[in-house]
């Protein structure tokens, strides 16, 4: 990123936080709803793999996140040098210090810039804490009205607290199919953020990295457990294979894939998984159109095919994603 383009970074956060210093004030530290953990303290944060000499994946230790075991919260890119670093989201809240701590032993940079691929706690809890640091946070527009209208409980009291430190502050929209709403040149990197379809979310975004030839994909693919559509969230089953079907568009066969969890994987990998949503969507739909409930659909087994080579599937996992399907289907 060359100095003029830094400096305009640098202004927008100066007049962002001289209006809201208030929201820079830390925060409680809270894990998600329906997540608890006793040993925090035990996880640590390690750079897993190195995908170019300035751009290194970091992932918690797995066996502690009861919904994640792989590996604790979502893995995070991080691309440094002398312009800086640039992550792609940030872990969770009681992880940031951590995060930190282990970017700092391989870059004393500034942080800039932070990208969130979607709203999840294990992805945007550290958002607040990198604000603070120096980090503008970039997302879709709809993440951000996410974070800042979160859907209710049954009570109708609101999911989660949102903390204004952590609000995104660049938006962008969709736009055309597989074309970049932010291109970001800095560390002899050109970072697209690429809107997708609603499909994990409703405000999913991969990250291309050209020179490293690599993509953040996220969590609309997952190779750990059955296929999660928060549908509260604006996510979407049928946007899953949109979503898969763009990436065969814009990666190349030898493309590094960076999943939020599980394995890295190539975009044929990618094939199998897409296959199964085909398979599960047009089932569902037989039964559904039989008039058949969820019960009847649930008890079906349609996931007994894929259930051998599924990593990580729990009873929970399985009766989420056709829980999922079914409502899908039915709604359309």
């Amino acid at each position: 990123m060359n100095r003029t383009a830094l400096r305009w970074v640098e202004l927008a956060a100066m007049v962002f936080f001289s209006a809201s210093a208030w929201a820079q004030a830390p925060s409680p530290q809270r894990p998600a709803p329906g997540r608890s953990f006793a040993q925090w303290d035990k996880i640590q944060i390690s750079v897993t793999a190195k995908l170019a000499p300035n751009l290194y994946i970091l992932q918690g230790s797995p066996d502690f996140d009861t919904n994640h075991p792989d590996a604790a919260g979502g893995r995070i890119a991080v691309l440094f040098g002398p312009d800086g670093i640039l992550m792609v989201d940030a872990q969770d809240v009681e992880l940031h210090e951590k995060v930190l701590q282990t970017i700092r032993t391989f870059s004393a940079a500034p942080i800039r810039i932070l990208v969130n691929s979607h709203i999840h706690s294990d992805h945007t809890g550290g958002d607040p804490f990198f604000a603070g640091q120096g980090a503008l946070i970039f997302s879709r527009g709809e993440l951000r009205e996410e974070m800042l209208h979160p859907p209710r409980r049954a009570d109708g009291a609101p999911s989660t607290e949102p903390d204004p430190a952590g609000v995104p502050v660049v938006t962008y929209p969709l736009g055309a199919p597989g074309a970049p709403a932010v291109t970001i040149h800095m560390d002899g990197e050109v970072v697209d953020f690429i809107p997708v379809v609603a499909s994990h979310t409703g405000g999913d975004t991969v990250i291309r990295f050209q020179h490293a030839n690599a993509i953040y994909i996220g969590d609309f693919y997952r190779n750990f457990g059955f296929p999660f559509a928060d549908q509260a969230n604006g996510g979407s089953i049928r946007g899953m294979i949109t979503a898969i079907d763009l990436i065969g568009q814009i990666a190349a066969s030898d493309t590094t894939l960076i999943t939020g969890h599980g394995t890295m994987v190539k975009k044929d990998e990618l094939l199998p998984y897409r296959a199964m949503l085909v398979d599960i969507l047009a089932k569902t739909k037989q039964l559904v159109d039989q008039g058949k409930s969820l019960n009847d659909v649930l008890a079906a087994n349609l996931t007994a095919p894929y259930d051998a080579t599924t990593k990580g599937d729990t009873p929970e996992s399985k009766t989420r994603f056709i829980t999922e399907v079914y409502e899908e289907v039915r709604r359309k």
